[in-house]
């Protein structure tokens, strides 16, 4: 299972029923749970904790230092969530303690898919699917089942709420509210991710107080204060309005609006 041309530092605590193929490199203070599976040709950098049953492909580089200047080599940390898959070229780097919170955290039962880069300090959920050349800037924050297609760029310090599509080549300025899909480079606001909720089997009445939620705070014209006014009642009602107004009042770069609004 440990192919002898890999290099495997003598600190690294390895689970079980690991494989780890050649030329790849584990370095000091990571921790490999059972059942992962390292490829040819990858750097896994620690202190760093990989969940079971994770799947790493090759060339990837996970762990690494961020290139951020303000890093000065402090001790920082990377979580991986158990059965996660992080597929060819994709870069992961821990956090760093002067501006971000020394740790990056991806969760459980995400896709990496090729060349994704998750840059340090960023708090990513679980379920979420990143395709080719998706990229995270630092300290972004992004909620479960998040998908983003491939390409799209997140620049530092943005939130991507839980449920929402992110579409090819979209470059998001703003936080984007849970449930949201945006697309376009600047990204802007087309709507709500009914085919996320279809997915997911959401009811008819869930779905209708999504969209009534939507209109309150996209169509009527109201400002964010009193769209989250009206949201009141709904919000007590369904804890998915509920999640959809948090995402709203906690945005501290403004919510991604439509073309040609504020």
């Amino acid at each position: 299972m440990i192919d002898g041309r890999a290099i495997i530092d003598p600190s690294a605590v390895l689970g079980e029923n690991v494989s780890i193929g050649p030329w790849s490199i584990i370095g000091a203070d990571v921790e490999l749970g059972d059942n992962v599976e390292v490829a040819s040709h990858v750097v896994v950098k620690g202190p760093a904790k990989i969940g079971a049953g994770v799947r790493i492909f090759q060339f990837s580089t996970v762990g690494e230092d961020t290139p951020a200047f303000a890093f000065a080599g402090e001790e920082t940390h990377l979580t991986i969530g158990e059965n996660t898959v992080i597929r060819e070229g994709v870069t992961i780097h821990r956090g760093m303690t002067k501006g971000g919170i020394s740790r990056t955290e991806v969760g459980r039962n995400c896709l990496l898919m090729a060349y994704v880069h998750i840059g340090h300090d960023c708090i990513v959920g679980d379920h979420v699917v990143m395709a080719n050349n998706a990229s995270l800037a630092g300290h972004v924050v992004v909620g479960d089942y998040a998908n983003f297609g491939g390409y799209s760029g997140i620049p530092q310090f943005r939130q991507i709420g839980a449920y929402t599509h992110i579409a090819a080549m979209s470059l998001v300025l703003k936080d984007v509210p849970a449930y949201m899909t945006v697309s376009g480079n600047p990204a802007v606001a087309v709507g709500l991710n009914t085919e996320g909720m279809k997915r997911r089997g959401y009811s008819k009445e869930t779905t209708s107080a999504l969209r009534q939620a939507h209109r309150i705070v996209y169509r009527n014209g109201l400002t964010v204060k009193d769209a989250l006014a009206e949201l009141a009642s709904l919000r007590t009602e369904f804890p998915e309005v509920d999640l959809f107004a948090q995402s709203v009042e906690s945005s501290e770069w403004g919510i991604i609006r439509g073309r040609n609004k504020s």
